[in-house]
């Protein structure tokens, strides 16, 4: 609780210039860390020092930043206990979460941006116009801003730092205030790895400060942000001012959508699993169940079953199925939006209360009768909080799935081809699964439609979201005049053309 060097400015730890603030768990309510917080001070220093390593990595060979991605990688997987503790313990989530979801995704998304760094694709060379030859470049951008949140901060750091150096672009990183351990501690596996000083910098502090200090940089030339839909809207607005390039995942209000003739008990499982994994407190989650009138008491009074179930406590438990929310204060704004349903003439089936225990825990709740222009159906909850609706055809079910302003995610269930080809062509989401929710690969792309946000996350989409495209067009008529230069003077008009 003594050492305050929680910044990481060009390859060192250094202390923030800012106010002490102290990191809870969120599961006991004890004390973790205290931090100085990062003024604008030094957040300059850490854009200047990325500015500097800008300009010798971006000027490597991808085979050369392929070999560092992969060090880092090698470096990271002999700390995955630690890793995953630390993740749980600044979380709340449950040890099972880190070690089998959190730390091993990070590591493969890392292994995966090592190899697409190798990877430029764009349309081939060729002559396009007579006497010419033009090719393309894709080329690194710069300092890149990158903020990142609070429920999946391992892996959020990963998917934002990793396509962007990757590219040839440098990093300052802002982990959220609430957890950013493990992005401390990435930081030291890129040091150990071999990482070029100034590569990679993170700076922790309040998004109003700190934050507000990165996307207002003069010399950041691309702010990335994953939040809540708000705050991105505030952030595009500031680097609208100096025409920044902004990349947004946002939030979500994800539809699931359950047919007559879906499997009934996968359907309840992978509902379940999908609206609390994680606390529920995922963007991609699944919060609105649409199920059909003919097997809805069937699949809401599994659904109901399988919660009722649920062993939530201590997250550093094997057996916990759920641990904590991330504060209480959050806890209390979920629990706010269950009682506000009851008042509305909802009714919950399973949970909708805080258990006896301390920290920030809440039981996975299931309500059924909510109107469709509810808070509860419409806003983001971000917690462990199902609703159930009915629909009674088809047409129904894709347009309650679209009533929102939200479009990151979303599933149906159906045995019909023709169905589940219609829902991933009609809903609108920036993914759609079919009998499944919730899975994400690093080789696919990640990201929203609406006001959920633009850009990807992983794959080699998002290696390009980083990069810009430079046309470079090689003449090679060796004549002096060209045939277009007759639309601006005469002289290059034979004589009989000329006036």
């Amino acid at each position: 609780m003594t050492n305050l060097e929680h910044q990481y400015v060009n390859g060192q730890p250094k202390r923030g210039g800012g106010k002490v603030h102290t990191l809870v768990n969120p599961a006991t309510g004890l004390p973790i860390e205290e931090i100085a917080y990062a003024t604008a001070d030094d957040v300059d220093a850490a854009v200047q020092a990325a500015g500097k390593a800008f300009l010798s990595w971006s000027r490597l060979t991808p085979a050369t930043r392929s070999e560092h991605l992969h060090a880092l990688a090698n470096q990271m997987s002999l700390k995955v206990p630690v890793f995953a503790a630390l993740e749980t313990k600044q979380t709340g989530k449950t040890i099972r979460m880190s070690t089998e979801f959190d730390v091993p995704g990070s590591l493969d998304n890392i292994r995966f941006f090592a190899g697409a760094a190798r990877n430029r694709q764009g349309l081939a060379a060729g002559q396009y116009m007579d006497g010419t030859t033009s090719m393309t470049r894709r080329e690194a951008l710069g300092v890149i801003g990158s903020i990142a949140p609070w429920n999946y901060p391992l892996q959020m750091a990963v998917w934002k730092i990793l396509p962007a150096i990757a590219a040839g672009n440098t990093i300052v990183l802002k982990p959220s205030e609430l957890t950013p351990g493990t992005a401390w501690l990435l930081a030291d596996c890129a040091a150990a790895a071999g990482l070029p000083d100034g590569v990679l910098n993170v700076v922790v502090g309040s998004g109003r400060e700190t934050g507000e200090a990165i996307v207002n940089h003069k010399s950041v030339a691309m702010v990335s942000f994953t939040g809540s839909t708000a705050v991105g809207r505030h952030i595009m607005g500031m680097a609208s001012q100096s025409a920044k390039r902004v990349h947004l995942e946002l939030g979500g209000k994800a539809p699931f959508v359950v047919f007559d003739d879906a499997d009934i008990e996968a359907a309840a499982r992978g509902a379940v699993a999908a609206s609390t994994i994680n606390g529920g407190q995922d963007c991609t989650a699944a919060t609105r169940a649409y199920v059909h009138d003919s097997v809805f008491d069937h699949f809401t009074g599994r659904v109901a079953e399988l919660m009722d179930r649920m062993i939530v406590g201590d997250p550093t438990d094997p057996s916990t199925d759920m641990g904590s929310l991330i504060s209480v204060n959050h806890r209390d704004r979920v629990a706010g939006f269950v009682d506000r349903a009851r008042q509305t003439g909802a009714t919950v089936l399973s949970g909708g209360y805080k258990p006896e225990l301390e920290g920030a825990f809440y039981r996975p709740t299931l309500i059924v009768g909510a109107p469709q222009n509810s808070e509860a159906v419409q806003d983001e909850i971000f917690g462990p909080v199902l609703t159930a609706l009915r629909f009674s055809n088809d047409t129904e079910a894709i347009s309650l799935a679209n009533d929102t302003e939200y479009g990151l995610a979303a599933s149906a269930w159906t045995s019909d081809v023709d169905r589940a080809m219609r829902a991933s062509d009609e809903i609108e989401a920036g993914c759609v699964w079919i009998n499944d929710h919730i899975p994400l690969v690093s080789d696919m792309p990640h990201g929203g439609v609406k006001a959920s946000g633009f850009g990807k996350d992983m794959s080699i989409y998002a290696l390009e979201e980083y990069t810009s495209v430079k046309h470079v067009m090689i003449n090679h008529d060796k004549r002096p005049s060209k045939a277009w230069h007759g639309t601006v003077f005469k002289e290059n008009r034979p004589p009989s053309e000329r006036q």
